[in-house]
């Protein structure tokens, strides 16, 4: 039907790769590019359960005259940009410019800022729109599936939403005394930064991790909860209706917060750069190099994750609650594609999404976040392609 240019290759182009050659009626031939081919090659020849054909390419995402002719090369009809958050825009402008359409998982971040917002790439609503294409921002779990649950919710269960607290749980051990799930670079960033959330039309700002909680997750149990600021809140806080409030919560066990404190206090989680031996290097980057790549904790990882949403709001007039979730097992998500749950939670919607525009079941022209959408063919896509959700309504709630 279509071809599927993957640019990236770590855990979650692992698994776009192997949910789209399992699904060769739809993608009929994938290209998996990144900086590193040795690493394109290695996901190539792990691929099994389809027949697309597969073929792979150097190439530096940073570059979009080398997007574009990797793009005229190949001729996809999508580009799914797993790759750096730094890398988004480059990539847009390529897709642009050869009139492709465009996925990613996470929003633009300046590389010399720690800072993350949509209003870069909604910027290129008007581009995109001339050439008739689309572009399908943070089309992963948290953001993605977080704003399909809202949309679902939204058109399901409620005429009005008043507060969305979204609770992310990884319950999963690895072995290692520290370690990132995914890019520790982006992870030690977004963790380190101010928390954010929205409540009665103002952005209120708090102090990195100060706000704890404690939720008991299905399946998963009682875990301590941080708010953090997450992309997702940005576009869900304009596209849902009659929203008071919305916050995102996630797990950290006291050894993770310990290690990163001492490393913060160290100056190992700086961005700026500093004279070592003659040489310009930026801590953060050099932390990354040392620690454990997330791609490889697969096979070590194991237990679950649970990640949902806590919505509150009125149908009929009268008050409802309801509490939407997945929970995935790390080594069920090893076994299918040789990667951990956090990467496969990230990947299989990446592939939904792709599969949602070539089937023409998701057509617009524009940039979009995927609560703009209709839920109801990704929920289902959702159950098919080994990311169940459970539906509970009477939760417990947060403060």
């Amino acid at each position: 039907m279509g071809k599927v240019l993957i640019i990236g290759a770590g855990g979650v182009a692992n698994v776009v790769a192997h949910k789209c050659y399992q699904n060769s009626e739809v993608f009929d031939e994938i290209c998996i590019a990144s900086r590193s081919i040795e690493k394109c090659n290695e996901i190539r020849n792990k691929l099994t359960g389809g027949n697309a054909n597969v073929l792979t390419d150097q190439l530096d995402a940073n570059n979009s005259d080398l997007v574009i002719g990797l793009i005229k090369r190949f001729k996809p009809d999508v580009v799914i940009n797993v790759a750096l958050p730094y890398q988004n825009l480059s990539i847009m402008d390529a897709c642009v410019e050869t009139g492709v359409h465009y996925i990613d998982t996470a929003n633009y971040e300046p590389p010399e800022v720690p800072k993350f917002e949509y209003k870069w790439q909604w910027e290129y609503r008007d581009r995109f729109a001339k050439k008739g294409i689309m572009a399908l921002l943070g089309c992963g779990f948290d953001p993605g599936v977080t704003g399909i649950f809202c949309a679902y919710a939204q058109k399901h269960y409620f005429d009005e939403i008043h507060s969305i607290d979204i609770v992310d749980a990884n319950a999963g051990d690895h072995g290692y005394p520290f370690a990132t799930n995914f890019n520790p670079e982006i992870n030690i960033r977004e963790v380190t930064a101010n928390g954010r959330y929205f409540e009665n039309g103002q952005w209120i700002e708090t102090e990195p991790l100060s706000i704890k909680s404690v939720y008991n997750f299905p399946l998963v149990g009682p875990k301590n909860i941080y708010l953090l600021y997450h992309e997702e809140l940005e576009s869900l806080a304009i596209n849902i209706k009659g929203l008071k409030r919305i916050r995102f919560w996630m797990t950290f066990s006291d050894n993770y917060l310990n290690y990163l404190n001492v490393l913060k206090n160290v100056g190992m989680t700086s961005i700026e750069a500093i004279e070592y031996e003659g040489n310009k290097i930026i801590p953060l980057k050099f932390l990354k190099a040392i620690l454990p790549d997330p791609a490889a904790l697969g096979q070590r990882t194991k237990g679950k994750t649970n990640i949902g949403c806590i919505i509150q709001g009125v149908k009929n007039g009268e008050p409802k609650s309801y509490y939407i979730y997945n929970v995935c097992i790390h080594e069920e998500c090893y076994k299918e594609v040789g990667s951990q749950a956090i990467s496969y939670t990230t990947g299989v919607p990446a592939m939904i999404g792709a599969m949602l525009i070539l089937k023409g079941i998701w057509k617009k022209s524009g940039v979009f976040n995927v609560e703009e959408f209709d839920p109801d063919p990704f929920m289902e896509a959702l159950n098919k392609f080994g990311l169940e959700w459970n539906e509970d309504f009477s939760p417990d709630l947060l403060d």
